[in-house]
């Protein structure tokens, strides 16, 4: 008989998390299960299960080894039965178990499914975390906006990271002026890492294979870190090689080159092979060992302690009704060039073929390519939330939901950012290479051959333009149409009418 069941999740894999601080390894059990429920509320990219299945059976190996208890229940078990509450539930009759400790998960769904357990349960904050919710809800009081550049700056002051006293290092908070530049091919540019995959990953890819034959994406080649050793070579990889080039090349997008300077340690710092503090710090010392300029150095430690905080705060602040808004009443299907049907836009096509071979595609093929023509389309953002979250590999809710719903389709009316990131072909043109060989072509702005972003872009402001026409930083965009030839404004409303006709017919676009 054990005094307690100790949960850890899949995205949980982080041995100080607080439930196992709590814990006592000489009474308490600690529970972890592999569940079906898990891998198809939506469908989970293969590569994506196959990491958490894996990296959770390491993590389990590595608690026995340090003298817990652990209760493991595996996909295949027969007696398994296939949702966390239930193994809890199985686990708890199994050793006469009468309560539950566990780390706050990172999702409503499973916040929700622990507190409706019949038995005590007992969620302890996750302070892996730099801000804590209370400490975000005290923030967010009494703001007529959230911007995250305000928060972030905070978040300097409280880790101290490239601060000198009260000031920010170089002088400003900011060098995204010396970032985002366009990048061209290299074919000295640096590959993250591929780790090879071991017996129990082999066996987990097997088992991904037999379990979940329909989901959309390539399993192999699985190259991805499954232990923290790994992930933190991934870490050191990324700072000796390709952090001198992160800002300049951040916002790019290459054709033949999917990672270009990116880090790739996403995943791991979202399922808690990584902790946030440790990989700035990692990177700030570089900066100070003169390995890497301060624009990079900035431009990286604000993704993770600005921008990786700051929606996760939104995510926990606003609940669990944040991911259906629909600010914008968008009510268009998703069309099937999402899951990989064939369409002529070559941005598209790479950025969805990318996603498929290996469930990642950097924060601007997400925003600018694939969520940009969904917002411009019109996509019900809900649909759009459900592939984000089916199909990346670092893609939990608490992260996803105000990417998507917030800063990609606008859909939360301006919680997370001020204005849509909606954009024409140009541009997609100015950071990538994708548009020389696209049957389409960028510079035309109406015709059999102009851009479908640049026909939407116009018709969705138009839609929109109640909403918009007032926003300080969209106010041009609307004196431009205005300014407009009436026969090119009438040509580019019925042709983008056209198109969108094609979408909705089924007819590749």
């Amino acid at each position: 008989m054990v005094k307690r069941l100790i949960l850890v999740l899949g995205d949980q894999l982080t041995p100080n998390i607080s439930c196992l601080r709590a814990a006592d390894p000489a009474q308490d059990l600690v529970v972890m299960a592999e569940v079906q429920a898990e891998g198809t509320y939506v469908p989970h990219h293969p590569q994506k299960i196959a990491l958490i299945l894996s990296a959770m059976r390491h993590f389990a190996a590595d608690l026995r080894k340090n003298g817990w208890q652990v209760a493991y229940s595996k996909l295949d078990d027969p007696e398994n039965t296939q949702s966390i509450q239930g193994e809890l539930l199985r686990r708890a009759a199994e050793y006469g178990a009468t309560e539950i400790l566990a780390t706050r998960p990172g999702e409503w769904r499973l916040i929700t499914a622990l507190d409706d357990l019949p038995l005590p349960v007992t969620q302890l904050p996750d302070d892996r975390f730099i801000c804590s919710d209370a400490e975000f809800a005290a923030w967010a009081e009494g703001r007529k906006q959230l911007r995250m550049e305000w928060f972030y700056r905070d978040m300097r002051r409280k880790t101290g990271l490239l601060m000198q006293g009260k000031d920010p290092i170089g002088g400003e908070w900011n060098f995204d002026h010396d970032n985002r530049k366009r990048a061209k091919p290299d074919l000295f540019r640096p590959r993250p890492p591929q780790f090879t995959p071991d017996a129990v990953t082999q066996q987990v890819l097997t088992l991904v294979e037999a379990r979940f034959p329909n989901h959309f994406g390539c399993l192999r080649p699985f190259g991805w870190a499954v232990t923290r050793e790994d992930a933190q070579a991934a870490l050191t990889h990324f700072i000796d090689h390709a952090l001198p080039s992160f800002g300049d090349e951040q916002d790019a997008m290459l054709a033949a080159d999917p990672t270009l300077s990116h880090a790739l340690i996403s995943p791991y710092l979202n399922i808690g092979l990584l902790n946030p503090l440790e990989v700035c710090q990692a990177v700030e010392a570089a900066w100070h060992a003169g390995k890497a300029p301060l624009n990079a150095v900035e431009g990286f430690i604000r993704q993770i302690i600005g921008w990786r905080e700051f929606v996760r705060g939104i995510y926990m602040l606003h609940g669990p009704g944040y991911a259906d808004q629909n600010a914008l009443g968008a009510s268009r299907a998703l069309p099937p060039l999402y899951w990989g049907a064939k369409t002529q836009m070559a941005c598209l096509s790479h950025a969805v073929g990318q996603t498929r071979d290996m469930a990642y595609a950097h924060h601007i093929q997400r925003l600018m390519v694939t969520g940009n023509f969904a917002l411009l389309a019109g996509v019900n953002p809900h649909a759009l939330h459900e592939w984000y979250l089916s199909v990346y590999i670092d893609a939990f809710e608490w992260v996803e939901a105000p990417n998507a719903i917030g800063m990609s389709q606008f859909a939360d009316g301006g919680v997370l950012g001020s204005k849509p990131y909606a954009a024409s072909g140009a541009y997609i043109d100015r950071m990538s290479d994708y548009c020389g060989g696209c049957h389409y072509r960028v510079a035309d702005k109406t015709g059999p051959n102009a851009c479908p972003f640049n026909l939407l872009y116009w018709d969705f402001l138009l839609r929109h333009r109640t909403r918009f026409q007032a926003n300080p930083r969209m106010a041009q965009m609307y004196r431009t149409w205005d300014k407009m030839a009436p026969s090119r404004q009438a040509a580019t409303l019925a042709e983008a009418e056209a198109f969108l006709a094609k979408l909705d017919a089924g007819t590749p676009v």
